[in-house]
């Protein structure tokens, strides 16, 4: 979990830089990414320190909120080529 919150911060960083630089819409990536830190790493760190063992269902909801991301920030930078 904290290899990627650690990816997916850094690449909220690089979105609000994007987002300044070039003329596209990232929200949604910036969005995405930020749910999915929550929902994603908070499950597995949630998960290791209670060992409640429900939260793990939840997690894949946070990696498909980060390959939305990605693949949103990929889309609009398609479109902006």
């Amino acid at each position: 979990g904290n290899f990627y919150h650690f990816i997916h911060s850094s690449a909220l960083i690089m979105v609000g830089l994007l987002q300044q630089q070039f003329d596209i819409d990232l929200t949604i990536s910036g969005y995405s990414f930020f749910f999915g830190i929550v929902i994603f790493s908070g499950s597995l760190y949630t998960l290791a320190l209670t060992g409640v063992k429900g939260l793990g269902a939840i997690t894949p909801i946070g990696g498909i909120l980060f390959i939305l991301g990605w693949g949103w920030l990929a889309v609009q930078f398609y479109k902006s080529a």
